[in-house]
């Protein structure tokens, strides 16, 4: 296992002063490259009242195991040539000298805001205040000028706003990504009115996808630290070691029945009550396939077990029946650096129900028939019901082991009496 620990990270932001603050990384492993975040003052910065787990980039950052350096800038400091050349300086060389931050000689540039936010001259500024060969990359999240993007740098744009598509066309150098139904470049940023987490989800593993190869990291073995989880979740049983293999605020949804825990606190419990203690004594899982991500994890497998206790998060309320169930399942895990952020576990609740002999084979139908066909009178009708049992996690373990289009070809209409 990868960590035995059930502490959280608890490296504290350094406040440099004028506007700047140093993060040491927030990963288990504690170090990782460096990033200099470059956010206008018009963003909000306190975001106690924002409506999702996401934390502010300073935080997201540094739990994806970078060490960060985030410069605030209004107007007046991104046009002074002075004061801004020594701003970033001594940020850059805070960064850099930071124990945590593995390398010296490159580091990535976050910039969020729009042109609009800063002053005329910024990336001149910029630029001038730099030592351009230790810029591996830079990240725009909004409408920028072309004549204004480092040419010279590796660079990648996430553009807001349905007119955003072809802005970018021409400049071939940049790596572009739009973002159509989004209102401005606050989409990433949580708590703005505009921030949107899907959104701000795909663009931050884009931004992933883009950095890690230029920074040489931080890569992580990410089905390790599934594994681990799930040791902990089924194996260890530990509700602190499994949350400690998690970030600080972390979810579970199970989506066919909503259960799960959103932030630390209610997962804890969720944990606790509702998970852990409630799995069956059988209950294993049997891998399909995996495919790994830049920082997710995607298995199809089938969880085995017997339905001998009530089991909250996958039978809520349902007396145990002694039942033995295959169900074919599908999860997206989200690791954030060396930690869990989420898991989406999703299952057919019909399969489930229909192996226990919950669910009836045939469903009232209180409609009429194509062609305005209507039951004949004391009569009614009846459709099949559009699923199936122990079949559908036999032919996703392999696909020759029952026809296709059974249902299809049975007759899925019958009268029967009211």
């Amino acid at each position: 296992m990868a960590s035995h620990s059930t502490s959280l990270p608890a490296a504290r932001p350094i406040d440099l002063g004028h506007n700047t603050i140093l993060q040491p990384p927030l990963s288990r492993c504690g170090k990782g490259p460096g990033l200099l975040i470059i956010r206008p003052s018009n963003l909000p910065e306190d975001i106690h009242q924002k409506t999702s787990l996401d934390p502010e980039p300073l935080q997201k950052w540094a739990e994806e195991s970078y060490a960060v350096a985030q410069v605030t800038l209004d107007l007046e400091s991104s046009s002074s040539d002075c004061h801004f050349t020594e701003k970033i300086g001594a940020a850059v060389q805070a960064l850099i000298s930071l124990v945590g931050c593995t390398r010296e000689d490159k580091f990535g540039i976050l910039i969020y805001g729009s042109e609009s936010d800063y002053e005329p001259f910024f990336t001149e500024l910029l630029l001038s205040s730099l030592d351009e060969s230790a810029v591996a990359g830079i990240v725009y999240h909004g409408v920028w000028n072309t004549d204004t993007i480092f040419t010279k740098i590796p660079s990648l744009v996430h553009l807001p706003g349905p007119e955003s598509d072809s802005l970018f066309s021409m400049f071939s150098e940049c790596k572009q990504y739009t973002y159509p139904d989004v209102s401005s470049s606050g989409f990433i940023i949580p708590g703005h009115p505009h921030f949107k987490y899907s959104a701000a989800s795909v663009a931050h593993t884009r931004t992933l996808t883009f950095l890690k190869p230029l920074l040489n990291g931080p890569y992580f073995d990410l089905e390790k630290i599934w594994e681990e989880h799930t040791y902990y979740e089924f194996g260890d049983r530990s509700v602190e070691k499994t949350m400690a293999t998690m970030v600080e605020e972390p979810y579970v949804n199970h989506i066919p029945t909503m259960t799960g825990g959103m932030g630390r606190s209610e997962l804890s419990n969720f944990y606790r009550n509702h998970f852990i203690f409630k799995n069956p004594q059988d209950t294993k899982l049997e891998l399909v396939s995996r495919t790994v991500g830049i920082d997710r994890v995607v298995d199809e497998f089938v969880a085995c077990l017997t339905h001998d206790q009530e089991i909250d998060w996958l039978l809520p309320n349902i007396p145990p029946t002694h039942k033995p169930l295959r169900i074919p399942c599908t999860s997206v895990v989200n690791i954030r650096g060396d930690r869990l952020y989420h898991e989406h576990i999703s299952w057919d609740q019909a399969t489930v129900l229909m192996q226990l002999d919950l669910l009836p084979r045939w469903l009232p139908f209180p409609y009429e028939l194509p062609g305005g066909l209507a039951p004949a009178p004391g009569k009614k009708f009846e459709v099949r019901t559009p699923a199936l049992g122990l079949v559908t996690a036999e032919k996703l373990m392999d696909g020759l082991a029952s026809e296709s289009n059974e249902l299809m070809l049975k007759d899925g209409v019958r009268e029967v009496d009211a």
